[in-house]
């Protein structure tokens, strides 16, 4: 295997179930039938698997990892091969004494999502009263000595808010705060129009976090990302195809990125079936947009082309139908002008959201 594809993180995807309903989820649309998930043995086995391949970090994430009962044990595994783990989770629902016995068992990290900076504002997003259980998670994350990383995705409705949050994850001793602009896969592709944010708005918040990374500089990291329809290029989406990262859904498909099974074109092996050094070194869903072979112009004779790798190729899909088509977020994209379309529309809209449950769309 070529030491330029060597993958450093898997970000294993136990669950798609969750108690939150945000309309800016990652995970799959239909993901109400999507039940067949991993077990826990065979999840160990990948650990296994990972670290032999150089992996290096584990993502504990969902839908919401706690509703799995085997955290303990992957934990465990994990601590035994030494791999750098974190949970990813909403908070909901967790008791200390679990957390306690995740510390013991060697959790390293906890990042907790926040929707917002109140409790109507963030549980209204959420579906679900969760903000107040949120803040008593990260309180127990800190005085269990363990570093704390406060995630806020942001959109249109709660950009205006990023000093209060900011201000937030100070009071909550966060040690690095991640305000993730929406990226537009998944439900918030569905709820584009209702999230899609100005460009003054983007503008300001990006002010107000540059201006606190420098205040905050040896206390808290901030991390703001920007969101690709408002870049000149696109971003490295996942530092590139199948080159540093392995996502492994519930079911056990083997992804270069929590997207790409939405690609029709493309077939991802199962890991109940193959070993994961075969499925990252050959599979036909790994080495489809790997180097530069695949690409179209502009991107082939563009001078950012082992920059970006031509930007994400889920959002290239869903936007043009080509899964290798240039990502229209960059200005270059003959279809760029999707992207202006898309700001127009969302300019004009006064649309709602659109939960993960119908039941919950009168939540508004």
């Amino acid at each position: 295997m070529s030491s330029e594809f060597r993958p450093y993180t898997l970000i294993a995807e136990l669950t798609y179930r969750c108690p939150l309903r945000c309309p800016y989820c990652s995970n799959p649309v239909d993901w109400a039938r999507r039940r067949n998930e991993l077990d826990t043995p065979t999840w160990l086995r990948v650990l296994r698997e990972a670290e032999d391949l150089g992996v290096v970090q584990l993502n504990l994430t969902g839908g919401e990892p706690l509703v799995r009962d085997d955290l303990e044990p992957l934990i465990e595994g994990a601590r035994q091969l030494d791999l750098y783990t974190n949970l990813i989770t909403s908070g909901i629902p967790l008791t200390r004494a679990r957390l306690e016995g995740f510390r013991a068992r060697g959790l390293d990290n906890v990042q907790v999502s926040i929707q917002d900076v109140t409790a109507d504002a963030s549980d209204r997003v959420a579906g679900y009263a969760s903000f107040e259980k949120k803040l008593e998670v990260g309180r127990w994350v800190k005085e269990l000595g363990m570093p704390l990383t406060l995630n806020i995705v942001l959109h249109r409705e709660n950009l205006d808010r990023v000093p209060e949050m900011i201000a937030l994850a100070e009071r909550m001793s966060a040690d690095r705060l991640e305000l993730a602009n929406t990226q537009y896969l998944g439900w918030a592709l569905v709820n584009r129009r209702a999230l899609l944010p100005t460009r003054e708005q983007l503008e300001r918040a990006r002010a107000a976090a540059a201006d606190a990374r420098r205040r905050l500089l040896g206390r808290m990291e901030i991390l703001f990302v920007t969101p690709d329809y408002f870049g000149e290029y696109p971003k490295t989406c996942m530092d590139g195809w199948g080159r540093r990262f392995i996502v492994i859904s519930p079911e056990g498909l083997v992804l270069p990125c929590h997207a790409a099974h939405t690609l029709p074109e493309l077939t991802f092996e199962n890991v109940r079936d193959r070993a994961l050094a075969a499925i990252w070194s050959d599979s036909p869903g790994f080495t489809a947009f790997r180097g530069e072979a695949w690409m179209p112009e502009p991107c082939r004779s563009c001078s950012r082309r082992t920059v970006d790798f031509g930007g994400c190729r889920c959002q290239a899909y869903h936007l043009t139908g080509d899964a290798a088509a240039t990502d229209p977020v960059c200005t270059l994209a003959p279809t760029h002008g999707l992207i202006d379309a898309a700001h127009a529309e969302a300019a004009a809209s006064n649309a709602s959201l659109r939960y993960r449950s119908p039941k919950l769309a009168a939540a508004r």
